[in-house]
């Protein structure tokens, strides 16, 4: 008979830095719930807290990888958390906020579902190829694509359309109709951040 483990015995085993992924993935998730309730009440303190929550999220993301490198503790857990965590803040929260924000059409949800799925594909082909990007010190030299937290830009973007009153109808550069259907041109920033993620340009790794 498997011998069963004590409850909790998976969280015991989360090193300092796997905290502070979980933090990043809790951020990502609050400003799901913000952008949620600022479709409920209107209120657009709710954008403002939704976009400062990514932005907190970017700080744990940072620190969770230098805190690994500083206490020289690494594992394949905490790879797959990272990843899991990064795709919740940096990709579903920003695509929400942007849905939030206005872009509501047929054609601005295909782009901002595709640009999720070019964030999971990236993060995918990182896991994938990180060992082969890795140097004698076993650490990863360039980026394949631009990084999955590079859409902050995008969540910036937001903000300051939120500050304006740029929302709702309002939204930048308005609104184009094709076959019945709406786009509002804006969407199409995410869709080159989606491109540009799943590209191959190399970036340095800082």
């Amino acid at each position: 008979m498997p011998k069963l483990k004590k409850p909790f015995s998976m969280i015991r085993e989360f090193h300092l830095a796997d905290w502070f992924t979980l933090a990043n993935a809790v951020c990502g998730t609050g400003a799901l719930f913000s952008m949620m309730t600022y479709l409920q009440t209107n209120d657009v303190r709710h954008v403002y807290f939704a976009c400062a929550l990514v932005v907190a999220a970017l700080i744990f993301d940072v620190f969770d990888g230098r805190i690994a490198r500083w206490r020289q503790k690494t594992s394949a857990m905490g790879r797959e958390l990272d990843s899991l965590a990064d795709i919740i803040s940096f990709g579903v929260a920003p695509a929400v906020i942007a849905y939030g924000c206005g872009m509501q059409g047929l054609y601005d949800r295909v782009i901002l579902t595709a640009f999720v799925a070019c964030g999971v594909s990236r993060l995918a082909r990182y896991n994938v190829t990180a060992e082969s990007l890795s140097d004698a010190d076993n650490k990863v030299k360039y980026f394949e694509g631009t990084p999955i937290p590079t859409s902050l830009a995008l969540v910036m973007v937001m903000w300051v359309a939120a500050w304006q009153g740029a929302l709702g109808d309002s939204l930048w550069f308005g609104t184009i109709h094709l076959a019945g259907f709406t786009l509002h041109p804006l969407v199409l920033l995410f869709a080159l951040s989606g491109s540009l993620m799943v590209s191959r340009i190399r970036i340095p790794k800082l």
